[in-house]
């Protein structure tokens, strides 16, 4: 698809969740035939004309300038992190659509994985791709590495395995918002097929992906918490944090934290416990032994 045609729906999307309320615009006597605002009520608030607002919604082959976009934001009161996706939609739009290059995870960051062993942690690359982890992350959450390749995948295995949901206490919330920081990789690299195939199948297979999905929500949180209920060590309630390297933007550190002293770090403690009694040959490094791209 051309990442101008999304760059309109990105916008038709964020305009009709406001309403004349919200907008500070007075309620018309005629019906409204559209949720949320009209396109003209959009331009007058942007200061731009009708005609111009139609033609980016329209996905149009123009060139807006940065303060135009700044207008156009405010407009549709766009939070940070929807402006920059915004913004993602028009600059990368002239993307190559090559495969993008493999992604991948130096020796001194898979040795640091290896190295905090006692908390949960795993490196995404582009699409939230597993590329590497250390044993308590796979035992907390999947057995990635013997996954076939195609499906080593956060976003993927969160959505469409039946494990997930049962591991989830609130599923629904933890895979809205894993589609949400999918549709920000999907902006920064429109033309990526990879990433376009994992959307399809996602459509396919997954009725609330397909809803969450055409709401255009952007989620571009680093921090938060996640309460599961683990089959080996019952409730756990871990802090998760999300590191980007300085040498590879598109790569993520995930850590997961327990509260020291809480029920939830000893249930964490257990279950390495339980790790280090039953080894496994899904390492890290069975990761990174293959080629991911």
């Amino acid at each position: 698809m051309g990442q101008s045609a999304e760059f309109g729906r990105f916008l038709k999307a964020m305009r009709s969740r406001l309403s004349p309320e919200q907008a500070g615009i007075a309620a018309s006597s005629r019906g409204r035939r559209v949720p949320g605002l009209r396109r003209e009520e959009i331009a007058y608030l942007a200061g731009v004309s009708t005609d111009y607002y139609t033609r980016l919604e329209q996905g149009r082959n123009i060139h807006p300038s940065r303060s135009v976009l700044d207008s156009v934001a405010r407009a549709l009161q766009l939070d940070d992190g929807e402006r920059a996706h915004m913004i993602d939609l028009i600059e990368h739009c002239a993307n190559s659509k090559r495969p993008l290059p493999p992604q991948n995870v130096r020796p001194a960051l898979r040795q640091l994985v290896e190295a905090v062993g006692n908390v949960p942690a795993l490196v995404l690359g582009r699409r939230t791709e597993v590329l590497a982890g250390n044993p308590l992350a796979f035992l907390l959450l999947a057995d990635f590495p013997s996954m076939p390749l195609q499906e080593r995948n956060l976003t993927r295995w969160i959505i469409l395995d039946p494990r997930a949901k049962e591991l989830f206490t609130e599923w629904k919330t933890v895979a809205a918002e894993a589609t949400g920081a999918l549709r920000v990789d999907v902006g920064r690299h429109p033309n990526d097929p990879e990433a376009n195939q994992l959307v399809g199948e996602l459509a396919v297979h997954s009725e609330h992906f397909r809803q969450w999905w055409a709401g255009h929500r952007v989620v571009t949180e680093h921090a938060g918490v996640l309460r599961m209920r683990h089959p080996v060590v019952g409730d756990l309630e871990l802090n998760f944090e999300d590191l980007a390297p300085r040498h590879d933007p598109d790569l993520t550190l995930r850590v997961f934290t327990a509260k020291p002293g809480s029920p939830s770090a000893d249930s964490l403690a257990m279950l390495g416990s339980f790790g280090a009694q039953e080894p496994t040959p899904t390492t890290a490094r069975a990761l990174g032994e293959t080629n991911l791209n």
